[in-house]
């Protein structure tokens, strides 16, 4: 049976996980695979059937009645629902919103654990979330903590939505305030809350480059 490598690389959100993994996994003719998109595609569903993200019995009923599935076109991970592409839905701050809340639901994350290890089992992957080392991929060759200042993190995504003209009216504060919260329901709900393996190597990206972050790790790899 063929033993295949697995970087599990966490941390809270707008802490350049993603940027960090797509450039690694390229490097390494690695599989990327962002559990983030997966929750996010989630919500899209739960949104475009009007449910409320604080509604968890509502949200519990959609979950078993979608259809998720994963494909790589030009390289690039897009993820479909119920046969639909949703990958350019993902970004909005309305999506980020409610899939932070409704990621804190067991039923939601079960549902979606699976998928994961399955995947880490066919091929070397480099894989991105809140519990990748802690809960889905607890043996990964190489855990990651990426962290940084709350501030740092929303310039950053303040940044991004500008540039992609996703803000839908959010500001500096209201995103800096709605990253607070996330942080908070992360690092606070009952499954699988957002921390560190105690084997993880923690980096805080707050006063680092892309270049820097992404040769620190590199280091660590076996």
């Amino acid at each position: 049976m063929a033993q295949y490598v697995s970087i599990a690389i966490d941390g809270p959100s707008g802490v350049g996980k993603s940027t960090i993994a797509r450039l690694l996994a390229d490097k390494l003719k690695y599989t990327y695979i962002d559990t983030g998109a997966m929750f996010r595609s989630l919500a899209v569903f739960y949104i475009d059937n009007g449910a409320d993200a604080e509604d968890k019995e509502t949200v519990t009923e959609l979950t078993s009645k979608v259809r998720l599935g994963i494909e790589y076109i030009d390289g690039v991970q897009h993820m479909f629902v119920n046969g639909k592409d949703v990958t350019d839905r993902l970004r909005t701050e309305t999506v980020s919103r409610t899939a932070s809340v409704t990621s804190q639901y067991p039923e939601v994350r079960s549902m979606l654990l699976d998928m994961q290890r399955a995947i880490a089992k066919q091929q070397n992957v480099i894989m991105d979330g809140r519990d990748i080392g802690t809960v889905v991929l607890p043996d990964a060759t190489l855990k990651v903590f990426l962290t940084a200042s709350a501030k740092v993190r929303a310039e950053r995504r303040f940044r991004q939505l500008s540039e992609t003209g996703k803000l839908e009216g959010a500001t500096f504060e209201s995103i800096l305030k709605d990253l607070e919260e996330r942080d908070y329901r992360d690092s606070h709900r009952e499954t699988a809350p957002l921390k560190a393996a105690e084997d993880a190597m923690v980096i805080d990206t707050s006063d680092m480059s892309i270049e820097e972050v992404e040769n620190a790790i590199m280091k660590e790899l076996p």
